[in-house]
């Protein structure tokens, strides 16, 4: 009788284990919150130790137990000690920062030791700032004729590197040897670092003007298996208004420029689980997602036709969804208001349709971008509400940036949040 008991008792203390981590993707059903820290914006204020401590210190408080660590950001220099990339040591020619230590591997030290874990995130195919006309690209001289070249409307084209009005100066994703070089920075900090997960920021195309070089000519023409008489009128011309006039080959353009997106992160995920299977990848891009297919972001489902009826939709573009390679998506839902199912500009109706057009590939996590939201309790789109709409409607959160949470003093209001949705679900 008393071995009896012992079994139902063993049996009893395994099935309520295995329900507790049904809903969560961390032990004890706990969700993952992330807190992203951006490389750039936090520069100086990350340059030493004490200061790195202090913030993971007060994250850990208000209830996160995941930090993104931003570095690779846009210039394509790195914030950690690379054999490949030199570093970033300033950001605007006047702001200079020396570290002696290595900052990723810190981070990770001191967020261990407080229970949570470390996201390394990259950006991508950015490698220098046109705004600045500082980067890698400007730097190095190998990588002259890799960066994405824009087409516009009036007919001319030009080399990214020479608009001071874009983001950032992009390596061309259709060129080979740019892919192996960004495949080669990502296992790089994979490979040298204690981290948990790795997040692809920026892995896409700048957007639909890019790229018309002829290196992507010719990779289209292959995918083809025909030659392109007239680019890119065969792709397409401009109207009046700026909107693009499909040509010919208007349809299989962003299926192509969608499947080299989506077949690099395939490649990212077989290194991540060939090195380090325990490692999780995750991309962020925003939650618009039908107004993204120019920068050749699916990131929904194969499975799903969330584009049919669209000017760009094609079975082929359908099947580069690219959820199945991920072990979570971070959508981002950086809007103002935040619930309303039938709002298409809300938080909520961003999550569920992320919800519904992945279909379970990967993990869903919702975030958010704190300025956009305010601290009156009284305001229905407040932060709090922001908080708590991500962790009800998706499987965990992120919260946009360090440096705004910083300089709002959001703490509290993402704590209270927090905590208010975590009593409520024990």
């Amino acid at each position: 009788m008393k071995i009896y008991t012992r079994i139902l008792a063993i049996a009893a203390a395994t099935i309520a284990v295995l329900t507790s981590s049904v809903d969560g993707l961390c032990a004890g059903n706990e969700k993952p919150k992330y807190l992203w820290m951006c490389g750039e914006a936090n520069l100086t204020r990350f340059a030493t130790r004490d200061s790195i401590t202090y913030y993971l210190e007060k994250a850990q408080e208000a209830g996160f137990n995941n930090v993104v660590a931003d570095v690779r950001p846009i210039e394509g220099k790195t914030l950690y000690r690379s054999n490949i990339a030199p570093s970033l040591r300033t950001i605007d020619g006047k702001t200079y920062v020396n570290r002696n230590w290595d900052y990723l591997e810190y981070i990770v030290d001191e967020a261990h030791r407080l229970g949570m874990k470390v996201t390394a995130s990259a950006c991508v195919f950015p490698a220098a700032s046109p705004w600045w006309h500082r980067g890698l690209v400007y730097d190095n001289p190998m990588f002259d004729g890799k960066t994405c070249v824009e087409y516009h409307a009036d007919g001319t084209r030009n080399d990214i590197r020479d608009n001071s009005k874009k983001v950032a100066a992009f390596l061309n994703p259709a060129r080979e040897d740019n892919r192996a070089y960004a495949l080669a920075i990502l296992r790089e900090i994979v490979r040298d670092y204690d981290i948990d997960g790795l997040a692809l920021d920026y892995c896409r195309y700048p957007d639909a003007e890019s790229d018309f070089s002829d290196d992507t000519r010719k990779a289209f023409e292959k995918y083809l298996g025909k030659k392109v008489r007239n680019f890119p009128d065969d792709i397409f011309t401009y109207n009046p208004d700026g909107s693009h006039k499909p040509g010919k080959y208007y349809k299989q353009w962003w299926a192509f420029r969608a499947g080299i997106i989506s077949d690099f992160i395939g490649s990212v995920h077989d290194m991540v689980k060939a090195e380090k299977p325990d490692i999780e990848l995750n991309y962020w891009a925003a939650s618009w997602i039908h107004a993204i297919y120019g920068n050749g972001q699916n990131w929904a489902s194969p499975r799903s036709n969330w584009g049919e009826g669209m000017d760009f939709f094609s079975p082929e573009y359908m099947k580069t969804g690219f959820a199945p390679k991920l072990d979570n998506f971070i959508v981002g839902t950086y809007l103002e208001r935040v619930y309303g199912p039938d709002d298409n500009e809300s938080v909520e109706y961003g999550l569920n349709r992320a919800n519904r057009i992945i279909d379970g590939d990967c993990h869903v996590i919702g975030s958010i971008n704190s300025p956009n939201h305010s601290a009156d309790p009284a305001d229905p789109h407040n932060l709090y509400n922001a908080v708590r709409c991500c962790l009800e409607k998706s499987e965990g959160l992120m919260v946009f940036d360090i440096v705004h949470v910083i300089n709002r003093d959001q703490w509290k209001d993402i704590r209270r949040a927090i905590k208010d949705y975590e009593k409520a679900n024990r």
